[in-house]
């Protein structure tokens, strides 16, 4: 029965981190469909390749620093080795953990990777996917989620609760939002966004399909960013399934309202929700997960549309307000809906969540402008004026989305 039940886990855990692995495909066709043609191949480039940094850089490096745990063992101890006096659980269990963190690790260069679109360097991007995820990103990571610098402890000892995070509201989607804020900034717009008169000039999104599809692709395969992290069958909850859901279609239903029907809107305002619902997905009340999703929902068309036309922003996919303003909504929306008062399961505390979303949002920010300010002094971060012109496909890969255009005439 034991052996059964690690198998179980090990199968459990397996499938939460393919479905994440599948969102990836998610990030890269929903940038697809937002950038113009001439930068499609950069933005499927990017995402599959900083996948593979993200995984090398996670496994040597990453993790350890999140958790201590490194993978320099016997292939028998790894999996365990049938039996006891083994540092790793069985059936290769602690191996597709790993599996399911790094996807989410992985991420966090996914979502800065549409805010930086059409006008960022390749390879300097690819150094810094590979600074954030080996150590900036862990290290916050192993604070919430490990023991790391006793943050944990202080929380409790500071507001009586821990900071809780379920799936990564704050953790994933608000540090990544605000490293990429940093980004954003110090790239600066995309050439002719912004006319010295004060006209904003539009651009519109290339393929709304496209676009359609990877919120699609995203929000499936976020069933399991969510229900999985439990991490094992006998913690998973149909709750966090159902409240999954319910923040989705807030998201969608707000967003059509304030959008004014727009597609774009639309579509992002289903991963708003499903941003927002991550840290709290396991103790609100469906009731809750709605309305914490319809207030996403919102906040996004509103930051969106603050961001790009008022403050100037040129955030191309709008990964700051998504990830960022809603992540950081999500975290605080936990100490809320998840008190007893209001339906939840309790166990949370509103100034735990508050300071804890809060810490994650500095920590983020910092980090970014340290990060990406770094590079940008030292190689540079953004393409030339006529790479910028031509597109990223033919200027860094030599070939666009559509070779036969490329050569007509």
């Amino acid at each position: 029965m034991q052996a059964i039940q690690s198998g179980a886990d090990v199968f459990f855990v397996l499938i939460g981190a393919v479905m994440v692995l599948a969102m990836h495909s998610g990030f890269a066709f929903l940038e697809v469909g937002t950038v113009r043609r001439k930068n499609q191949v950069n933005a499927l480039v990017k995402i599959i390749v900083d996948l593979a940094m993200s995984t090398v850089i996670y496994f040597f490096i990453g993790y350890m620093v999140a958790y201590g745990i490194n993978f320099m063992y016997s292939a028998r101890n790894l999996v365990g080795g049938n039996g006891e006096g083994y540092a790793f659980a069985a059936s290769g269990y602690d191996l597709v953990k790993f599996f399911f963190l790094m996807t989410f690790a992985a991420a966090i260069p996914a979502i800065i990777s549409g805010g930086i679109a059409e006008r960022a360097k390749f390879w300097p991007q690819l150094l810094a996917t590979a600074i954030i995820v080996g150590v900036i990103y862990p290290t916050f990571e192993g604070m919430v989620w490990g023991s790391r610098l006793g943050f944990q402890d202080w929380m409790t000892e500071s507001f009586g609760f821990a900071f809780h995070d379920f799936a990564g509201s704050i953790v994933v989607h608000a540090v990544g939002g605000w490293l990429a804020f940093g980004a954003v900034i110090l790239l600066g717009a995309r050439m002719g966004r912004y006319r010295n008169d004060g006209r904003v000039i539009g651009i519109p999104p290339s393929n709304i399909p496209f676009l359609a599809l990877g919120s699609w692709i995203l929000a499936v395969g976020w069933f399991g960013f969510n229900v999985m992290s439990a991490q094992s069958l006998e913690g998973v909850s149909g709750l966090v399934a159902m409240n999954s859901l319910m923040a989705m279609v807030g998201g969608i239903l707000a967003a059509l309202v304030v959008g004014r029907n727009d597609p774009g809107f639309v579509h992002n305002g289903a991963l708003a929700g499903l941003v927002a619902v991550c840290a709290g997905s396991d103790i609100m009340h469906p009731i809750g997960a709605l309305f914490v999703g319809s207030a996403a929902g919102a906040l996004f068309v509103w930051g969106f549309n603050q961001c790009q036309n008022r403050w100037k922003i040129d955030d191309v996919l709008g990964v700051w307000p998504l990830h960022g303003m809603c992540g950081l909504w999500g975290g605080i929306a936990a100490g809320i809906f998840g008190l007893e008062a209001l339906g939840g399961l309790g166990g949370v505390s509103f100034m735990a969540q508050l300071v804890g979303s809060l810490c994650g949002v500095v920590f983020a920010t910092i980090a970014g402008f340290i990060v990406y300010g770094g590079l940008k002094a030292s190689i540079g971060i953004r393409l030339t004026e006529e790479q910028e012109f031509q597109g990223a496909d033919l200027s860094l890969h030599h070939i666009g989305a559509y070779p036969e255009d490329d050569v007509k005439g």
